[in-house]
This record gives structure tokens, C-alpha cells and sequence, in this order.
């Protein structure tokens, strides 16, 4: 689980010395669905494919499947460090090889838990799961911070770290892993799976390139393919609902959404997901791309930084999750993860409220309480969903919810990365036409640069990049003085100058990442009336397709985490292990 969510969020970081090792220019505008595919990809499969990975594992055994995974994932990991191509082939080779390798890290995350649950006793699986919860947390935070120093020597060294521990991992897991839950024969739901893997993918897909310009519009919303991708995958979705209520063994028991708690935790999964999503997105741009050079940090050194002034949200989290799934425990799961948006919520109108060029202790004291909110929103979240469902049900149950956490990691891209182009397409291009006229740019090339698309800003500021050197081009830079041209090129006068725009933007992003985080504190205290929360258990074991582990009272165990990941997803097989727990 350390080395799977290591991995999602190393590369996030690394991006700048990734572009600059492959030579890649990130400012071309063919050139950002690469870095999008970098971004998305390995989420991207991870969310299709953790509840098939899952179930085969029901099927065929946990840890024959998880074995595999572990391989893949350290073949892959040695393939990407030697990437022989530079510009976009070198790109197409690590997105390729990504979306490989997150086959390899589907497969380790979604039986980790499980086996944890088939190997412990009922009076230790609590702690067990608890250490595997941690161990996912904290990967996705340590992989920030590990990227960034990584990143300082080489490029290449951020996959070469997966090497050793997954060498390591795969002798030791040949060797000392034994299934030893109960299996029995059953039918995988192709059609469902099918449906859902190319319905799920187009929807994304086509969120992916709608952030892209077309057309002559900052957008593509306009482009046909985006349309195709997005009325297309809309349909298949609703026709993988309509194959899951006619097959015997559906991948997703909609029988299950008849619950009102079941379906108001999963929506605020769903939520929480995309509101925290785009936070760290947002917040690396900023640190990135304005606040580290206004502070007189060089580009190449914002990497590391950024993971480094990004600690506080990882220690709010990961204090508060243990202490509210204990207390929650105790005292009931719906006012803890309520609570927990209400934070979040405060914490995004904290950071609203914030100047771009803030006080790093005030701004640190915010994403730490974003953190707790966090941390006291994802265990009790958890135990509202496996509560309201019988034991039975639970593997199936765990599924869902990693599915909807994942599906909204990726939403998040495309919703806020849309909405802070569509708040700099507002003010960006008068701001940039006027701060380079004012430094001795004729109109005309200022104008020119003013009405690129403000897509490649944006990530030019989320890579921590300079852009003015290249877009002026050295021809026009040598005939401005040269106190005028050194301005132009200097740490602060990029960061400046989109620190009003990007602000804009923040204020649409964190506006609806305020709605979403209050909306589904009210979906997280729903209760469903007794009847029908007992409704549910009839006919609801068969469709789930669960089996009890081994030694599990009343099979409370069965399938506890036939799926966990991402970064809290391993949370669920706490409260999946059952109420013994």
C-alpha cells in the first residue's frame, strides 16, 4: 500500500524535471494532454479496474492476484526509468508504461486489505487494518516530498525507487503468502465490466481534453470528440446500470442504493473526493508557480519546496483520521464526518480569504485544519457505508465506495482545472497585455501573447515554469532595455502578474469546493428508515458475490476489501472487518 500511493503522487511533483529530462516543452499547446495523461492515467485505470482486480482476486485468490500485481508493478517501474525517447514519444512511453503499471498497483491495492482481513484473528484485523490505512495515507503524502528530492538528482530516480522494495516485495510475497480465505466457483460480469471500463474511460477522456483550447475557444467543450466522449460514456454508464440489474452476479449490487445511508455516504465520498482532489492540485500551482519564487526560490527548486510547506495538511490528516475512527467507534460515525466537511468547508473559505502572496504560518494553520477535516471526515465515512449494509454485501459494498473515491480523484482534475481556466480566461489576458506593455513590449506582441490560450499559463505555473522568455523569444527581448528585458525574465514579474488572475480562479474553485464539502456533510447524516434498511438484505448475498474468510464470526470478514485505494481508500476494510472491531 506504501509503495502503490508513493507512486500516484511522486510524479505529480516531479512533473518539471520529467518535462525537462524528456525535453519536452510544456508550453506547446499539442503538448498538455501529455501532461494531463501523466496526471490522469494511472488514476484513470486504477478507478476502472480496482473493483474487477477485486473480485478476481474473490475468485481466484487474493494473493495469486496480488503476487502478479507486485510483479508488474516492479517490471514497469524498471521499464519507465529507461525511457529511450525524448519529446512526445518519450512522453507516449511513460504514460504507456504508467497505465501499466497502475494494472501492477490495482492489483496490489485491491487485496492487500483482504488478505490482511483472511490472515488475522477477529481480536487483532482492527489494528492490522489500521497499520495498511496508514500505510496508504501516508504514501500519498510522502510521495511529495520524496518526488521533490528525487527529482533535485535525476529525473529517472523517482521510478528506480520502486525497484528494490518491489524486488524485495515480490520474492517475499512468492514465498510467504498463503490464500487462506474460503473461495467457491462464480461468474465474472464481463458485460458489466466492459460496459463500465469503456464508459467510465470516454466520460473521463473526454473531461480530459474539454480543459484543452479548440477552435479558437480557451476550451474544447465545442470539439466533437470531447461530445462523443462525454454523451458517449454518459450512455454506456446508464446501460452498464441497466446490465447490473438484470445479471445474477453484478459488479455492482444496485440493490444496495435502496439504502439511503448506503447512498448518502458513497455521495459524499464522492464529493470529499473531488473537493480534496483539486485542492492539492490548486495548491501546488500556487506554491509552484507564485508564492516559492516570489519568495526568492529558483523554478528548479519549487518542486521540492512545495511537498516540503505542503506537510502541515499531511500531519492534520494523518492526526486526526486514527482519533476520529476511535472516537467514532464510540460515539456514533455521522456527526464525525459531517464535522469533518464543515473544517474542510471553513478551511477553503480560509484559504479564499487569504492574499496570493500570504503569510506562510496563517496559510499553514489552514490546510492543517483542511487536513483534520480530512482525517475526521474518512474513517467515519467508511463506517457509515459498511454499517448500512448486511455482512454479507460488504466486499461489494467496500468496492463501491473505492470506485466512487477514485472515479472523483479524477473528476477533480477536469472540474477544477475547467473552472480556474475559466476564471483566468476573465482577467488574464488584460492583466498579461498590460503588464507586458508597461516593461516596453509593443502592443501588437503583447496582444499576441495575451490571447494564447491561458490553459498553458496555468500549467506553466503548475510546473513551477517561467514562460515570458520563451513566448517573447530572444528577438524581440534584445531590442527592450535591458532593465526592461531582465524584469521580463526575472523570478517575480510572472508570478506577479497571473497572481490577480489566479486568484480569480481560486475564488470559482474554492466556492464550489465549499458547496460540495457542505452538501455532503448533509448526505453523511442521512438514515435510512428501519424498513428499508433491512430491505435490503434480502436477495443482496448472492448479488454481491461475498465470501467469508476464513475464521470470520458470521462472515463479517467475507470480501472485507476486495478494493482499497488511492489515498484514503484503504480506510474501508477498517470498518469492513466487522463490528467485532
Amino acid at each position: 500500500m506504501l509503495i502503490a500511493t508513493i507512486n500516484s503522487s511522486i510524479v505529480l511533483i516531479s512533473l518539471p524535471a520529467i518535462f525537462t529530462g524528456i525535453r519536452l516543452d510544456p508550453l506547446q499547446p499539442g503538448n498538455v494532454s501529455y501532461l494531463l495523461w501523466m496526471l490522469m492515467g494511472y488514476m484513470l485505470v486504477t478507478a476502472v479496474l480496482v473493483v474487477t482486480l477485486g473480485r478476481l482476486g474473490d475468485i481466484l485468490g487474493r494473493v495469486k492476484i496480488y503476487n502478479t500485481g507486485f510483479l508488474i508493478f516492479t517490471v514497469t517501474s524498471v521499464i519507465l526509468s529507461v525511457d529511450p525517447m525524448h519529446g512526445g514519444g518519450g512522453a507516449l512511453w511513460l504514460i504507456g508504461w504508467r497505465v501499466a503499471q497502475a494494472v501492477g498497483g490495482s492489483m496490489l491495492m485491491a487485496n492487500s486489505a483482504a488478505i490482511i482481513t483472511d490472515a488475522f484473528p477477529a481480536r487483532q484485523r482492527g489494528m492490522a487494518l489500521g497499520v495498511n490505512m496508514v500505510a496508504g495515507i501516508a504514501g500519498s503524502f510522502i510521495g511529495l516530498v520524496l518526488g521533490g528530492l528525487l527529482a533535485e538528482w535525476n529525473w529517472r530516480s523517482i521510478f528506480w525507487v520502486n525497484v528494490p522494495i518491489g524486488l524485495i516485495g515480490t520474492v517475499w510475497a512468492y514465498r510467504s503468502l498463503h490464500d487462506t480465505g474460503i473461495r467457491r466457483p462464480a461468474r465474472m460480469d464481463w458485460w458489466g465490466n466492459i460496459s463500465f471500463a469503456v464508459g467510465l474511460t470516454a466520460l473521463l477522456a473526454g473531461i480530459t481534453y474539454g480543459i484543452q483550447p479548440y477552435g479558437g475557444h480557451t476550451m474544447g467543450w465545442t470539439n466533437p470528440w470531447v461530445l462523443a466522449g462525454l454523451i458517449g460514456g454518459v450512455a454506456m454508464l446508464v446501460a452498464f446500470c441497466l446490465i447490473e440489474s438484470k445479471v445474477a452476479e453484478p459488479m455492482f449490487p444496485l440493490k444496495l442504493f435502496r439504502n439511503r445511508t448506503f447512498a448518502g455516504g458513497n455521495a459524499a465520498t464522492l464529493l470529499g473526493s473531488i473537493a480534496r482532489g483539486g485542492l492539492q492540485f490548486m495548491l501546488i500551482i500556487w506554491l509552484q508557480g507564485i508564492w516559492l519564487p516570489l519568495h526568492g526560490y529558483n523554478y528548479a527548486d519549487t518542486p521540492l519546496w512545495a511537498g516540503i510547506y505542503l506537510l502541515p495538511l499531511t500531519v492534520g490528516f494523518l492526526a486526526a483520521g486514527p482519533i476520529a475512527g476511535y472516537l467514532s467507534d464510540r460515539y456514533g460515525a455521522r456527526l464525525f464526518a459531517a464535522a469533518g466537511f464543515v473544517v474542510m468547508a471553513a478551511s477553503f473559505g480560509g484559504l479564499l480569504l487569504l492574499p496570493t502572496d500570504f503569510n506562510y504560518w496563517v496559510f499553514a494553520l489552514v490546510i492543517f485544519l483542511n487536513g483534520v477535516g480530512g482525517g475526521l471526515f474518512a474513517a467515519p465515512n467508511t463506517s457509515i457505508i459498511m454499517a448500512s449494509v448486511p455482512a454479507e454485501a460488504r466486499g461489494a459494498a467496500s468496492g463501491m465506495r473505492a470506485t466512487f473515491q477514485n472515479a472523483g480523484m479524477v473528476l477533480s482534475i477536469g472540474v477544477f482545472f475547467s473552472l480556474m481556466v475559466a476564471g483566468l480566461a476573465r482577467s488574464l489576458p488584460h492583466t498579461l497585455s498590460s503588464g507586458l506593455t508597461a516593461q516596453g513590449v509593443p502592443a501588437a506582441n503583447a496582444h499576441q501573447v495575451a490571447t494564447l490560450p491561458p490553459v498553458g499559463t496555468l500549467f506553466a505555473a503548475f510546473l513551477g515554469y517561467n514562460p515570458i522568455q520563451q513566448l517573447l523569444g530572444p528577438d524581440l527581448l534584445g531590442k527592450l532595455p535591458a532593465v526592461n528585458a531582465h524584469t521580463l525574465t526575472g523570478r517575480e514579474f510572472f508570478p506577479h502578474l497571473i497572481s490577480g488572475p489566479f486568484h480569480d480562479g481560486l475564488v470559482v474553485v474554492f466556492g464550489l469546493a465549499i458547496v460540495m464539502s457542505l452538501v455532503a456533510a448533509g448526505a453523511s447524516l442521512i438514515r435510512s428508515r428501519p424498513d428499508r434498511a433491512a430491505g435490503i438484505t434480502t436477495g443482496v448475498a448472492v448479488a454481491a458475490g461475498a465470501v467469508p474468510a476464513a475464521g470470520a464470526p458470521n462472515g463479517s470478514a467475507g470480501g472485507a476489501t476486495s478494493t482499497t485505494s488511492s489515498t484514503t481508500s484503504s480506510t474501508s476494510s477498517t470498518s469492513s472487518a466487522g463490528p467485532e472491531n
